[in-house]
Order: C-alpha cells, then structure tokens, then sequence
C-alpha cells in the first residue's frame, strides 16, 4: 500500500501523546448534543398537542445512530415531499456516535400535516422536539456542541494522564480541523486540487466540500507550525483580528495578516502550490480561525480501571478528536470495524 499523500496527523501542543485508547468502540461511546439557542421555544412532541411558534420552517430534534446527518436530511425531504435544499441543519455530526441534532423542513402552510409527518419520521429516528419557525436553520448558527465520551482500553500513566487533562481544561489545544474533514488518506485534497480555478461551483455541490478542506488543511499547516514554534498561543505582529490569536482560511488574496505573520503564512502556504492555486479565482474570501480551542466545562472520571469518561462543550467547527489527540494516540474502533466489513 503506498504512503498517504498529505499530512493528516499534527504536533500536539503538549508534545507528544502520553496515553493510548480506543474510542468509537459503541455509538453510545460518543454522544454529542447540539445546543441551540432557540430550543426553549420549541416543546416536547405530544399526540394532539399543538407545536409552539409560527413560520414555514419546523424545526426537529432528532437523535440519530448509525446514519450521518447528509443522508438524514435528505430523508426528511423526502418524507415531506420537498427539496433536498429546503431543509437545514447547523453542521454535519459523525456517523459513528449517537448525535441529537436540529434539523429545519420548509413546510409553508402545511401545519394541519405536521402531526402526520413527525409520527413518519419518528418512525425513523426519535423526535424529540420540534416547533416552528420563521428561518431556515443555516450552517454555523448553533452555540455548540456538548461531548459524552467514554474511552476505553486506555494505556499509560494516569498521573501523566491526569497532568495532561488539566492543562488542557486550562490553556486549551491547538484548534486543527479533525482529518474526517480531509477524506479517507486526503481524498477531499486530491479532489481539491483537481478543481480548475474560475470554474463554476454551482454545478458541483461537492466542490465547496473540497474547497472547504484545502483551505482547512493550510490552515493545520499553517497552526503545525506556529505550534513547532511554542508561539500557537501568542499574538505575532501583523495578526489582524484584535485581541485574538488566529490563523488564515485562504481565500482569492491569501491571508488577511501582515507583517511577520503574514510572511510565516505565505512561505507555508507557498510549499503547497498545487493547494495555494486552488483559490486563485475562486472569489472566496479570506478568513480567520482562532488557533487555540478552548474547551467549556472539561469533566473526567474514571468508571473502570482501563476506561475514561469525558464531558466538555466545543463552538461551532470545533472537533473532539482534535482535543482527544492533544493527550491520546487514538484507536478508532468504528473505521476498525467498517474495515473487517469491507473484508468480509
């Protein structure tokens, strides 16, 4: 088998890992929780009760296993009888957990039928809430999301383990994209750099997939750096966002810095030409990413001798495996098991 083309592992701000574990052994090992702001105006689904809230979108908490959240959307169209795009969602969630997650369904003048539709797909997934709104629900518009973990077969010193998760609940980790962002051994980047600058990207709905994941993996090039460098967490000269600590989403323009850490951010950029010229003519903005991920609410508890529990909250675009990584070499048990089922 040949090597991996691109990087998809980065230095840790603690350096390296001082434990191993499993995690994603059982989906109920991974539970993630959306959290919205608009939740307290929706209410539990009783039969016969009516739903809280006016407009055309109802909106869904749904908790799924097994399914990834693209797949679900989808479905929900077609129970309803409308378009992919007319349903919404805040961020996509992993297959390989149990995720409780909102969904918005256009569904204009048509509430004597919500009844009828939730019981369908509460035939498919538990409804646990539902409402209706004025908006569609857009990517990004969640406050967050709060982990359940649990990890299990974990090997090393627990004081060094223990040392590990304080600093992190204290200083945070470095704030890379997690590799599922990049595809299996980088596909999404191969994919990326066969894009052709200038072409439209309205007949291809996945390019902005691919577009997303070379910027994101200049952004972790770019942060592996500053992190080798014992500066991830410090502000440079030239940054542009005040009072943060941040690094470039490459756009049409490169990077928004200036100065020393405009320079560092081109030069690392340049080594990757094949990516960098991806953005050329795309007329994508440059953006910016905090460097630092900070975790909110950092719990652990040891239920077994071998096996960890862990309890935080990550804003939006934050990845658990990322801040998982910062102490543990990880054994993803799910991709174990989907690779005997390949097999077989």
């Amino acid at each position: 088998m040949s090597e991996p083309r691109w990087r998809l592992a980065w230095p840790g701000g603690q350096g390296a890992a001082v434990a191993t574990a499993d995690f994603k052994t059982r989906p109920e090992d991974f539970l993630v929780d959306e959290i919205l702001a608009v939740a307290d105006q929706t209410a539990p689904v009783e039969q016969g009760a009516a739903l809280p809230g006016q407009g055309e979108h109802l909106y869904l908490r749904l908790e799924k296993t097994g399914d990834n959240s693209d797949y679900v959307s989808r479905e929900l169209a077609a129970l309803s009888g409308c378009q992919p795009h007319e349903v919404g969602l805040c961020g996509l969630k992993d297959r390989h957990a149990v995720t409780r997650q909102w969904f918005s369904v256009q569904r204009p003048g048509r509430e004597v039928g919500d009844a009828d539709f939730i019981a369908a797909v509460a035939e498919r997934w538990p409804v646990l809430a539902a409402g209706r709104f004025l908006r569609k629900l857009r990517r990004g518009e969640h406050q967050g999301n709060r982990f359940e973990l649990l990890l299990r077969q974990v090997s090393g010193d627990r004081q060094a383990i223990e040392t590990g998760l304080e600093r992190l609940r204290a200083q945070g980790c470095p704030n890379y994209y997690g590799p599922q962002r990049f595809g299996w051994q980088g596909s999404n980047l191969d994919q990326a750099c066969r894009l052709r600058p200038g072409r439209r990207r309205g007949r291809d709905r996945r390019q902005g997939l691919y577009f997303s994941a070379a910027r994101s993996w200049l952004f972790n090039e770019v942060l592996a750096e500053r992190v080798l460098a014992g500066n991830w967490h410090q502000r440079l000269e030239g940054e542009p966002v005040n009072g943060e600590v941040t690094g470039p989403l490459w756009g049409d323009g490169g990077t928004l810095a200036t100065g020393a850490q405009g320079e560092l951010e081109r030069q690392v950029v340049a080594a990757h030409p094949a990516l960098a010229s991806v953005f050329s003519q795309t007329r994508m903005k440059p953006e910016r990413r905090a460097l630092v991920l900070r975790p909110r609410g950092l719990e652990w508890y040891w239920p077994g001798p071998d096996s960890l529990r862990l309890e935080f909250e990550l804003a939006p675009g934050q990845f658990a495996t990322s801040l998982l990584a910062d102490v543990f070499q990880l054994r993803d048990a799910s991709k174990q098991v989907a690779d005997l089922a390949e097999s077989e």
